[in-house]
């Protein structure tokens, strides 16, 4: 039977994820979750990968959430419940945690598990066809409080309420105007945009974006909870770079820097 994949891909300095599901419109089973972080892996131990985006198989959707067909598997004894929690936490804490800028490339269905995916990247860039609902209410499922924080972190305590309580599907618009996308494309026009977006990304000094990540999420709970010191740390790496040392002199030549992470 086939339970889908995720399909790793290098393309120069971009990463590929692609959650291979088609027939079942890209849902998560429980072999992609257990390679989700097999594939981060590798991706961070390249410093020739400077960004992953992330996408769905096709043009119907990008991860319409758990499968479900899976579900009295995940949920047959307290044992199966513990080790479904644990894989979960591991396959979205990986790559909520990974150091690189991380990108979903959103069309179509982003459902449930799909926007905890969507909400674990950095950054969210969705076609105009892109459409957005965590149903758990309608399933009588409580959604993770990781998954939740997430959400809050993006749209914010009013939005995610409205989201989790009605169940209702949000547009690629609406989707916009709550901060849960940065980008919407038309979809005639999605795929090439979005390449363009990474690659502008990629060209980016990849320890300074790094030290970029920690820092917004340090200092997004206030300053006082934040770790100062290693936010001092960081910044103190990136003036200590060869790549600060280029940034500088491609400045002062004119010409675009050419970054390698060290």
């Amino acid at each position: 039977m086939n339970e889908g994949r995720i399909i790793a891909r290098k393309d120069g300095p971009i990463g590929r994820l692609i959650f291979d599901n088609p027939s079942k419109r890209n849902a998560i089973s429980i072999g992609m979750a257990n390679q989700l972080p097999i594939a981060l892996a590798d991706f961070d131990a390249d410093p020739s990968i400077h960004v992953v985006v992330i996408t769905g198989s096709g043009d119907k959707s990008f991860i319409s959430g758990a499968d479900i067909s899976e579900f009295d598997k995940k949920e047959a004894s307290p044992e199966a419940v513990r080790e479904n929690a644990a894989r979960s936490q591991k396959t979205f804490g990986d790559l909520r945690k990974f150091r690189k800028p991380t990108v979903a490339g959103i069309r179509g269905f982003c459902f449930g598990g799909g926007v905890a995916i969507a909400v674990a990247c950095d950054l969210r860039f969705a076609a105009d066809d892109a459409l957005f609902s965590i149903p758990s209410a309608r399933l009588g499922i409580g959604y993770r409080a990781d998954f939740t924080s997430w959400l809050v972190d993006a749209v914010g305590p009013a939005n995610a309420k409205e989201m989790l309580i009605t169940a209702q599907r949000y547009s690629a618009h609406d989707a916009l105007r709550m901060g849960l996308v940065h980008r919407v494309a038309p979809v005639a026009d999605f795929d090439s945009q979005l390449d363009s977006y990474c690659a502008s990304i990629a060209e980016n000094a990849p320890l300074a974006m790094q030290a970029s990540k920690v820092i917004v999420n340090e200092v997004a709970g206030g300053l006082t909870n934040a770790d100062m010191d290693l936010c001092q740390k960081l910044t103190d790496a990136c003036k200590l770079s060869d790549d600060y040392k280029e940034g500088r002199r491609a400045f002062k030549e004119k010409r675009r820097p050419v970054f390698r992470g060290i």
